[in-house]
């Protein structure tokens, strides 16, 4: 029991510290032995298509469009689909007044996916970048991955999400702390070799080497930026190529979205369990495995049991040891991650408390998505957060 105990101890720091170390070690030995990369120049323009796919989204809609023609990139190599399928609000309308833009839409909605499917037929560019209706990216966004694509092995690429904190914190601040951390660690598995996966709000791809995924994947996004990995291309990350949105309007709403990816974690390992095996990719099984599975499939389960053997081991054998300050750790970050709870209940704003609640709020979102996936139906219908 002991042994397992440390295991499970061993696992969770891994995941959420250790693999971070790790990364941060062996660049730096590769950059003392090979130096830095320098930075690649922006100047390198290929023709490319901005697609947004909009379900019910006037009340964002013409924000985003301004937003999207403003971006500065040559004007006679950028197109734009804005496709609107099963919108029942003026969505259609509001695409409809701009001439410069592709506006697609039927009355049925099926997903995202199909709706996206159903614009990847109309593009004619080397590149396609996705984006979020509901995000607005920097001026520069689309120069700034262009650029990359100057290396053919280079076939996709994931830009930065950035979460704006209201005045009126709660728990939700938790989120941004998490999205900085995230985009610290796609930095170094971008320099190691790989993104693993990009995420909706802002990425781009090679147009020939966009693969339609199955019609019920929940994370369509990664999936569709993975399999471009699994033939082999890298995805760079590119920070400085940023989509802002609002933070979740509370935890509930953020919770929600959680669970949703969660299942969609779960559905991704299964179609991606070839990484499992680290014989073809080693690098991107690595990173997959530290970045990916243990997120989604192990460490969550881990603190359950480590904590349940925890209390065994004290009742056992006394609080007068490693295994007595153990505990008392353990209650002390739950009794925390209490507080926060309280906290965001009375409003009050004590942000200490936060950071540990949205954690323990992350890894309840896992199981519960385990759930979902495997026992109730999750469609491919995304119920959308509600921002602040």
């Amino acid at each position: 029991m002991e042994l397992f105990f440390w295991i499970c101890i061993a696992v969770i720091l891994y995941t959420y510290l250790g693999y971070g170390l790790v990364l941060y070690i062996i660049l730096k030995i590769k950059a003392l032995f090979f130096g830095k990369k320098p930075p690649i120049p922006i100047g390198y323009t290929p023709t490319v298509t901005v697609v947004v796919a909009a379900y019910n989204e006037a009340y964002c809609i013409e924000e985003k469009i301004i937003n999207t023609l403003a971006l500065n990139y040559p004007k006679d190599k950028i197109n734009f689909i804005f496709i609107t399928d099963g919108s029942t609000d003026d969505t259609p309308k509001i695409v409809a007044k701009y001439s410069s833009i592709l506006g697609m839409h039927e009355p049925g909605r099926s997903g995202k996916i199909a709706a996206v499917h159903r614009a990847m037929s109309k593009v004619q560019t080397e590149i396609v970048v996705f984006t979020d209706a509901n995000t607005m990216l920097n001026a520069d966004a689309i120069l700034l991955m262009s650029r990359h694509y100057q290396d053919e092995k280079v076939g996709a690429i994931a830009g930065e999400k950035r979460v704006q904190i209201t005045e009126t914190s709660d728990a939700t601040a938790g989120e941004g702390f998490y999205w900085k951390y995230e985009s610290k660690l796609k930095k170094w598995d971008s320099e190691l070799y790989s993104v693993v996966g990009a995420a909706g709000e802002l990425f781009s791809i090679r147009t020939a080497l966009y693969e339609p995924v199955a019609p019920d994947t929940i994370l369509d996004d990664f999936m569709i930026s993975m399999n471009i990995a699994l033939k082999g291309y890298k995805i760079i990350y590119e920070p400085e190529a940023y989509a802002s949105e609002l933070a979740s309007a509370n935890t509930g709403e953020e919770l929600k979205r959680k669970i949703r990816i969660a299942a969609g974690g779960v559905q991704s390992t299964i179609r991606l369990k070839s990484l499992l095996l680290p014989f073809k990719q080693p690098i991107l099984s690595f990173e997959f495995i530290s970045h990916r599975i243990l997120r989604w499939v192990v460490t969550p389960y881990m603190m359950i049991i480590a904590f349940i053997i925890n209390i065994w081991l004290v009742s056992d054998n006394g609080l007068n040891n490693i295994y007595g300050l153990m505990l008392l750790g353990q209650l002390f970050f739950y009794a925390a991650a209490l507080m926060g709870w309280i906290m965001e209940q009375r409003q009050l704003k004590i942000k200490i408390f936060f950071i540990p609640y949205y954690f323990c709020l992350m890894n309840y979102a896992v199981i519960a998505g385990f759930v979902r996936y495997f026992f109730t139906k999750q469609s491919v219908l995304w119920e959308k957060a509600k921002r602040k």
